[in-house]
């Protein structure tokens, strides 16, 4: 407990899934939290669920993919609780899906607005912020999809997330020498909304599970765990790193 006393944590994607369990699970550990989704409502009930455990968290509704509400972001944790020290970056969409060549421009393009763009929006106004006060942890959420598996008809939901390990490589070499750290995590198949709109039929579900060596998919939860990892002093050395959260899938073929 407490691997996170005295942090400030930024968590976007919060309302649901894996970055509202992360955001829990980090107030619990300590940390203040500034968490960021488009529904205020939802962040709103988080917030006040924070509250309820004991932890402290602010919330602020927007969209990730625009440079101002993620300079925003970063100046409601200032303001709020006077510094930054990590920052997860899991706003995402599984965005246009089908046929590759039937995928349209605008589709394309949203999607990786909402992947990758939106990351990098938020890494860029995070790791001044970070290095003012020594450092720091940015954590991204990328996918197996597109790393070490393929399924037809995702193309731009892989191309986006696969393009995230790029972009972690490029800022923990960058900036591993003024003290941030950067990763991703690379969940498999994680029971959440974005997950039951993916497969919502027992023989997609059961497709899915079956891929996994674990014979199963992860509950938020457990990826919130390989986060706090990353976010917390116990990967100090660790940095640049594509970390696989996969239950086994990217090793499985029976």
């Amino acid at each position: 407990m407490n691997r996170l006393q005295n942090k400030v944590a930024i968590v976007t994607g919060a309302s649901s899934g894996i970055g509202r369990a992360t955001a829990k699970l980090f107030a619990a550990e300590g940390a203040k939290v500034v968490v960021a989704a488009r529904r205020e409502a939802e962040l709103a009930t988080l917030v006040a669920e924070i509250e309820a455990d004991g932890g402290q968290a602010v919330a602020l509704a927007g969209d990730v993919t625009l440079e101002a509400f993620n300079a925003r972001l970063v100046a409601a944790a200032v303001e709020a609780y006077g510094r930054l020290d990590i920052a997860y970056n899991n706003a995402g969409t599984l965005g246009e899906m089908g046929e590759t060549t039937g995928v349209s421009e605008q589709g394309w393009n949203d999607t990786l607005a909402a992947n990758l763009t939106s990351a990098f929006l938020g890494a860029k106004h995070q790791i001044p912020e970070m290095i003012k006060h020594g450092g720091g942890s940015v954590i991204f959420t990328s996918t197996f999809v597109g790393y070490s598996f393929a399924f037809p008809g995702v193309a731009a939901y892989a191309a986006s997330k696969a393009g995230l390990i790029g972009l972690t490589q490029a800022l923990a070499a960058e900036y591993g020498p003024k003290g941030v750290r950067v990763n991703s995590v690379l969940p498999g198949a994680v029971d959440t909304p974005m997950y039951r709109d993916m497969n919502d039929t027992p023989e997609a579900t059961s497709f899915i599970t079956n891929l996994h060596a674990l014979k199963r998919v992860a509950l938020p939860e457990e990826l919130a765990r390989s986060v706090l990892y990353l976010a917390s002093d116990d990967s100090s050395f660790v940095t640049g790193t594509a970390s696989l959260v996969d239950g086994g899938v990217s090793i499985t073929r029976t």
